[in-house]
């Protein structure tokens, strides 16, 4: 056998996440390809997260996301261009992933989700949720479903309105500042004496209060702040990076 053939051979015996188990170890890469993953909000955040944990080899994803892409999501979302404007995001994302990976099982689930279906849906046995929803009351009562299921979670505060990329962090819920999203939580899980520390992803840069703008309040939601195309992403990075440090132990 020449040396040509058998550089051919070496490389068709190559598997896509030969890198990934060069840095973690065959035994980490096994545990992400057996764990099932729940991503609640498909946006800016949980566009980006999704596509990091796939390419990271986890082996099961649920994705939930009730929206269609809108011409405004052009900006920050990794699944919106012209081309898919009016389309489920849900099911772009589950679409793109399994391109990615065709042994990644994906379940997408098209819906906006009430904020008293969480409960039900953490309970499935998922071994890890990353909230990615920015309406104050599902969001709320996602993280309340993963604490009275113990399921590991971790949870997007606010990108809006923020531009320097050197103040995300991931820090407890009870650590985050300049956050309006992330006070609003507290409030509510003070209220409900839930005081147990979890960690969130969030931005200690003041907030541009001059991109604030108001809504119609549809699906909880009653103002947004405007974004840069990178923000949501790097939230969406820490909060993938945490998922698989924490699964790979």
């Amino acid at each position: 056998m020449t040396f040509y053939e058998s550089a051919k051979i070496d490389i068709v015996e190559k598997h896509w996440l030969d890198r990934m188990t060069l840095l973690v170890g065959e035994a980490q890469t096994r545990r992400l390809q057996e764990a099932n993953i729940l991503i609640v909000g498909l946006g800016g955040v949980g566009g980006f997260a999704a596509e990091f944990l796939a390419r990271a080899g986890i082996g099961k994803l649920t994705v939930v996301d009730g929206d269609e892409v809108d011409i405004t999501n052009k900006n920050r979302q990794i699944i919106a261009l012209d081309s898919t404007i009016g389309q489920s995001k849900a099911q772009l994302i589950k679409s793109r992933l399994e391109a990615i990976n065709p042994e990644l099982e994906v379940e997408a689930i098209q819906q906006f989700l009430e904020p008293d279906m969480m409960l039900d849906l953490v309970g499935k046995g998922f071994d890890y949720v990353l909230d990615c929803i920015d309406s104050v009351q599902p969001k709320y009562r996602l993280i309340l479903a993963c604490k009275r299921h113990n399921t590991p979670f971790i949870s997007s505060m606010g990108a809006g309105g923020k531009m320097d990329a050197s103040k995300v962090k991931v820090m407890s819920i009870w650590k985050t500042e300049n956050d309006r999203l992330a006070y609003q939580i507290k409030k509510l899980l003070k209220k409900k004496k839930a005081l147990r520390k979890f960690k969130v992803v969030c931005s200690t840069e003041p907030i541009n209060e001059d991109a604030l703008e108001y809504t119609d309040g549809a699906n909880y939601k009653k103002t947004y702040y405007g974004t840069v195309s990178y923000m949501p992403a790097l939230f969406g990075l820490y909060m993938a990076e945490w998922v698989i440090r924490d699964v790979t132990g």
